[in-house]
This record gives structure tokens, C-alpha cells and sequence, in this order.
């Protein structure tokens, strides 16, 4: 055999033990023990990986809770039952959480919001409308009707009604919040499921301009601030509701012409003070 050849092959096989020496010695120095609570914990969540607890998925939730950094009420889509096994496998206390869900803060649909003299042509998802023209109604606040929100949702809990705004599912929904995330007018927000009264429009143009663009827009009269004492205050010609002052009893829902401040459901009749 060529000397060469067997010099060249010593070598490798030289190098190949240094190395593997090498790894070996790494391996044990600077291995990091995972702790079994990790894996039992990861069973136990949903394995949805939707983020919506704020960590990029079920296996970082439960890192992140053995290291102490997230509650174990922190899981929105397992809600109270996955809460009270995590707990357990903790060995914590937990208490019942308020349930929230992402409630559409907007009524102008196809019915309602005013249309543009031309019709919009391109991608019908709300991004592509938002960034391109707006799409086809005047409104720049409210809903565009793509279902960004309807396609983001993994667990089927919304869907556009004939009037082309979304609706929620309510036993279907986990509150993950991807909806929000989809939407590119900001017109969905997560409030406690008790929470009943809401200012169902985000439009910020003057009244006579809001006005004429949707029949159901928030026209800025602040007929429902006034007898509020702070539960609701005027921001750039739109009712926001200050929840931590708000009773509804202060409230006269049947002077609002447009019908923007209402309740969601309304068959409560209760006082809710959030």
C-alpha cells in the first residue's frame, strides 16, 4: 500500500478520536438536565402551538412555567381544566379565571357602511384592502369584510354573517386572540366574557363625516359621556368606554341615534360595573 495513502488514512483516524474524544468530553461537561416537569406539563397542554399564551408554542409555555416565569392559568385555549392539572403537577393553588372573549367592535356592514363611487378590483383579504385603497366602503375605520379574522381563527369560532362582518361562536372559542392579530383595523379587542356594553365603532372622523359614511358610526354627540361621570369619555370625536368608572344604569342607550353605544346582548338587563 501506498505510503501515502496509509499516512492520510492515520491521520483522519487520529483526528476522527481527537474529535470524538473531544465531543464526548463536551457532552458531559456541558450537557443540561432537562427537568421532567417540562415534558409532563407539555402533555397536558393542548399542543394548539398557537401563542397565544405569549410564548412561541405549548413546549415554551411549559419551560418558561417550570422556570417560574408564567402562571399556570397562563394557557388560554386549555382555560380552567388544563389550568387546575397544571397545578397539580405544580403543586400550586389556582383560582377560577374570567373567561374573555374577542368581541367585533364594529356594526358597518354591507347594509350599513357607505360604499365608493368606484368599486375597488384586487385581493379581497383585509390586509391587501387595507394597504392597498381601503377597499370598496368610505370608512377607514371599520370592518372590511375579508374574513381575516374568520381564516386566522384554528378553531372555527367565527364566521361572516349576510352582512359581511364577523360573529363569534362563542362555545367554540378559546380566546387565543389570533383574531386580532389578523385584523389590520384593530377593531377586535378580548374583554371579560361578563362584560356586556360596548361602543361597537372605532371611527374617529368628524360627525358629519362619520355620519355620512356609515349609519351606524359613533357621530361624536357625547350624549353618552355627559350623564357618565367619567365611565365614558370623547377621544377625537369617538365614545370610549372607561370600564373602571362605567355603570350602564348612567347610560341612555335609547338617546343614541345611531345605536353605536349598545349592549351585545340585549336581554341583559343587569347593572355590570367592570
Amino acid at each position: 500500500m501506498d505510503i501515502t495513502l496509509i499516512i492520510a488514512i492515520a491521520t483522519m483516524g487520529g483526528l476522527a478520536f481527537i474529535f470524538a474524544g473531544g465531543l464526548a468530553f463536551a457532552d458531559k461537561k456541558l450537557r443540561v438536565e432537562e427537568n421532567p416537569l417540562i415534558a409532563k406539563i407539555n402533555d397536558v397542554l393542548p399542543g394548539a402551538n398557537c401563542g397565544a399564551c405569549g410564548k412561541a408554542g405549548c413546549y415554551d409555555f411549559a419551560t418558561n412555567l417550570v422556570e417560574g416565569k408564567v402562571n399556570v392559568n397562563g394557557c388560554p385555549v386549555g382555560g380552567i381544566e388544563t389550568a387546575k392539572l397544571l397545578a397539580e403537577i405544580m403543586g400550586v393553588e389556582v383560582n377560577d379565571t374570567i373567561k374573555y372573549y374577542p368581541r367585533i367592535l364594529c356594526k358597518g356592514g354591507i347594509n350599513e357602511a357607505a360604499t365608493k363611487m368606484t368599486k375597488y378590483y384586487g385581493p379581497l383579504d383585509c390586509k391587501s384592502m387595507h394597504l392597498v385603497s381601503g377597499g370598496d366602503k368610505l370608512c377607514f375605520y371599520g370592518c372590511l369584510g375579508g374574513g381575516d379574522c374568520v381564516e386566522a381563527c384554528p378553531f372555527n369560532a367565527l364566521f361572516m354573517n349576510e352582512d359581511g362582518i364577523p360573529e363569534l361562536i362563542e362555545a367554540n372559542c378559546t380566546g387565543c386572540s389570533m383574531c386580532i392579530k389578523a385584523c389590520p383595523r384593530n377593531i377586535i379587542e378580548m374583554h371579560p366574557a361578563d362584560r356586556n356594553v360596548f361602543v361597537f365603532c372605532k371611527n374617529h372622523d368628524n360627525p358629519k363625516q362619520s355620519k355620512n359614511v356609515c349609519s351606524v358610526a359613533c357621530m361624536g354627540c357625547g350624549i353618552c359621556a355627559r350623564p357618565s361621570e367619567g365611565g365614558v369619555v370623547m377621544e377625537n370625536d369617538l365614545a370610549v368606554i372607561n370600564y373602571d368608572k362605567f355603570d350602564d344604569s348612567k347610560i341612555p342607550f335609547e338617546k343614541c341615534r345611531t345605536g353605536s353605544i349598545a349592549k351585545l346582548h340585549e336581554n341583559d338587563k343587569s347593572t355590570i360595573i367592570n
